[in-house]
């Protein structure tokens, strides 16, 4: 299958965005030359009632903390629309109108067709939709503003960056469940998550400790959302999360694996 290129224009604003139910973090980076550099990083949150915008700079000054929707006095939520458009609008002003040329969002599940970040267009914004039954918590939240910016600036770029991606790669035996195979050719196996977290820790890991990362590591992913990952070489041969992002350990909200029997 082929898919558009994921390749934007250099010279000018990237934006990084990581979009949950009511919340999203954003980094932006000024890019000349191939060579980023972090400009700021802040947050949304509130999304769809009283949102707040917490801006820092690089250094971690805080540049912007501001109120709206509800609780600043305003009629109605702030829903994604309100708080992208003001958020785009903020960022052109901070940058004398330097442009944004691309927005790269973190994806949750991208199964077995995407191996690498993608830029998005409908076909692939309908194949990322059809996976939302494999990540219900996080699928449509990653999605939302991919979609609300098309509407919003339909003139940027925007790619996709796939959790699942880091995983791919794995030994046949280690991705397959004790299952008939006509179930695993439907894609019923084990997709591993938290794959971006872990790209960033095997890629600190070589510059930083390069003759351990060489050999075999085990990673952590510890937050309300957690896994393991064995590495070797810098690449991942097995996680602990599967076919969703429920197996493995406990975590906040999820019990982790549990025993069929306790089900059923």
């Amino acid at each position: 299958m082929n898919h558009p290129t994921a390749e934007v224009p250099v010279n000018g604003l990237l934006l990084a965005l990581n979009a949950g139910s009511s919340s999203v973090k954003f980094s932006l980076f000024y890019v000349a030359s191939g060579i980023p550099s972090l400009e700021m990083t802040g947050q949304v949150e509130g999304i769809g009632g009283a949102a707040r915008l917490i801006v820092r700079s690089a250094d971690g000054d805080v540049l912007r903390d501001t109120r709206w929707g509800r609780e600043a006095g305003q009629r109605g939520a702030a829903d994604y629309d309100a708080c992208l458009g003001w958020l785009l609008g903020w960022i052109d002003k901070q940058t004398d109108g330097t442009p944004v040329v691309g927005v790269g969002h973190r994806v949750v599940h991208g199964a077995v067709r995407y191996a690498a970040p993608v830029r998005v267009d409908a076909a692939i914004l309908a194949d990322l939709r059809a996976l939302i039954p494999l990540a219900p918590l996080h699928q449509p939240h990653n999605l939302e503003p991919i979609e609300r910016l098309a509407r919003l600036r339909p003139d940027i770029p925007q790619v996709a960056c796939f959790d699942t991606a880091f995983h791919q790669g794995h030994a046949g035996t280690i991705d397959r469940l004790p299952l008939p195979r006509a179930l695993h050719d439907e894609g019923i196996r084990r997709y591993g998550f938290h794959g971006l977290s872990y790209e960033y820790v095997a890629g600190r890991l070589a510059a930083v400790a390069p003759e351990i990362a060489r050999g075999r590591v085990v990673v952590a992913h510890l937050g309300n959302g957690a896994s393991l990952c064995a590495l070797r070489d810098g690449r991942s041969v097995a996680t602990t999360m599967g076919f969703t992002a429920l197996d493995g350990l406990m975590m906040g909200t999820r019990c982790g694996s549990i025993d069929p029997g306790v089900v059923l």
